[in-house]
């Protein structure tokens, strides 16, 4: 019989188990290791998807570009506004010549202040004499030859009527005395035209007023109706014509019966009083203003017809003012443009119409109002449709907080920088206060604090 001994038995347990806890212990490094490799992948790729998220939100961030934006303001010109204005004569005429002839004198000349109806100068006109001298002869012979007609007419028709004469002699007198009288009516409205071309031998002034121009001599071949040749040029100069343009913007201010302040020549403080007696009620296409005429008192004739002047428009005539920067425009092809941000923050290009230049601002007619936003220094690529951010405003009080604050700081550290030299032994001090969070008001070097240890 066989006997199994303990000890047997346990070298058969331990050659069972010893593969098992082999295979356990390569099981073991096998997921140790992949554990460790997984931490190792997450611990890589996870800042890596974090840094990439990132980026991407900065790429989308800085895509949208940030702009600074303002308002169109609207304001009334405290010392009203200055606008260039022409003055005219009441009235003026050129004269010309209605007969030709030759120039026998002139009586007056340029600058010389005549009446109505005064005589200017005079015509010597012979053919016209011997014309007006032939019509008149004309004209006592187709009177009397009427006389004879009407006479012999009568007679006719008396013997007729006793049945002398037939009646084709009657109809035949009666005819001639018609046509007798027709010649009669004819010369003498030919006797009538030629004396009034006569009366034209005498220049006369139209009006009151001073001659300006005087363009003939003595012995000049005048023709008539030769309107390339004036003989005189008359003006009337009181009262005076000023003739100005107000902007559209204000034209529905001006009503007719204001005075308004006109000041004539350019380094002249005189001014004068000028009452609106019309305006043209239209505004020109082409300026967008309307004309608007005054009337000048000119009794002392201290303002010349054609002097530069300006008319003073006050306060109280003139409409809103809306300006805009001048580095809000953009100038492309023939409009200007200016950038608008709406409420989503989408840019739209706007047409806007530029009025006058007051610098570092242009007056704007039309195109935006006081609620938009505008934006400055657009690029030159910006178009409609982009989307854009717009820039924090800071509050009046920022600037001047963060100023104080850099200067505390630096207060700080030029005490702290200088205390080793001025007090060794308290050095420190400020770097204690510092850390305690009391830099605000920095200690001065000259009072050192004490240290704990010295407490």
């Amino acid at each position: 019989m066989s006997t199994t001994t303990p000890t047997d038995s346990v070298s058969s347990d331990e050659q069972k188990t010893g593969p098992v806890r082999a295979r356990r212990r390569h099981r073991f490094i096998l997921m140790s290791g992949g554990a460790m490799l997984l931490i190792a992948l997450v611990g890589g790729f996870v800042p890596q998807f974090r840094q990439r998220q990132t980026a991407a939100a900065d790429t989308k961030e800085l895509a949208i570009p940030t702009v600074v934006v303002v308002s169109p303001t609207a304001t009334t010109p405290r010392s009203g506004l200055n606008l260039p204005a022409e003055v005219k004569p009441w009235q003026e005429a050129s004269i010309f010549a209605r007969v030709n002839g030759y120039l026998k004198d002139w009586l007056v000349d340029i600058g010389a202040h005549v009446e109505k109806d005064q005589l200017l100068a005079e015509i010597d006109t012979p053919d016209l004499d011997q014309q007006l001298a032939q019509a008149r002869s004309q004209a006592v012979l187709a009177k009397k030859n009427l006389e004879q007609a009407k006479s012999t007419n009568t007679k006719w028709q008396e013997l007729y009527k006793q049945g002398v004469v037939s009646q084709l002699d009657a109809e035949n007198t009666d005819t001639s005395q018609g046509t007798n009288q027709a010649n009669t009516e004819a010369f003498a409205a030919n006797l009538r035209f030629l004396e009034q071309e006569v009366a034209f031998k005498r220049v006369t002034a139209p009006f009151a007023g001073i001659i300006t121009v005087r363009n003939v001599n003595v012995g000049d071949l005048i023709t008539s109706n030769n309107t390339s040749f004036e003989m005189f040029h008359i003006q009337q100069t009181d009262p005076l014509r000023v003739y100005f343009r107000i902007p559209q913007e204000d034209a529905a201010n001006i009503a007719v019966g204001e005075t308004f302040n006109v000041q004539v020549g350019a380094e002249s403080a005189k001014t004068y009083p000028g009452k609106v007696i019309s305006t043209s009620g239209a505004v020109s296409p082409d300026s967008r203003t309307m004309l608007v005429e005054l009337q000048v008192d000119n009794s002392k004739n201290e303002v010349l017809p054609g002097s530069y002047a300006a008319v003073r428009v006050p306060q109280v005539a003139l409409g809103k003012l809306v300006t805009l920067p001048d580095n809000t425009l953009i100038f492309r092809d023939k409009s200007v443009q200016v950038g608008v941000v709406d409420a989503k923050g989408v840019v739209q290009l706007r047409d806007v119409t530029v009025g006058r230049d007051f610098g570092v601002q242009s007056e704007i007619l039309s195109g935006v109002t006081q609620s938009d936003k505008v934006i400055v220094n657009p690029s030159d690529s910006l178009t409609t449709g982009t989307t854009v951010r717009l820039a924090a405003t800071p509050g009046p009080s920022a600037m001047p907080a963060a100023s104080a604050k850099s200067d505390a700081s630096a207060a700080a550290t030029a005490s702290v920088t200088a205390a080793p030299s001025a007090a060794p032994a308290v050095s420190a001090a400020p770097t204690a206060s510092t850390t305690s969070g009391s830099s605000a008001t920095p200690v001065p070097s000259a009072t050192p604090i004490p240290s704990p240890t010295q407490r």
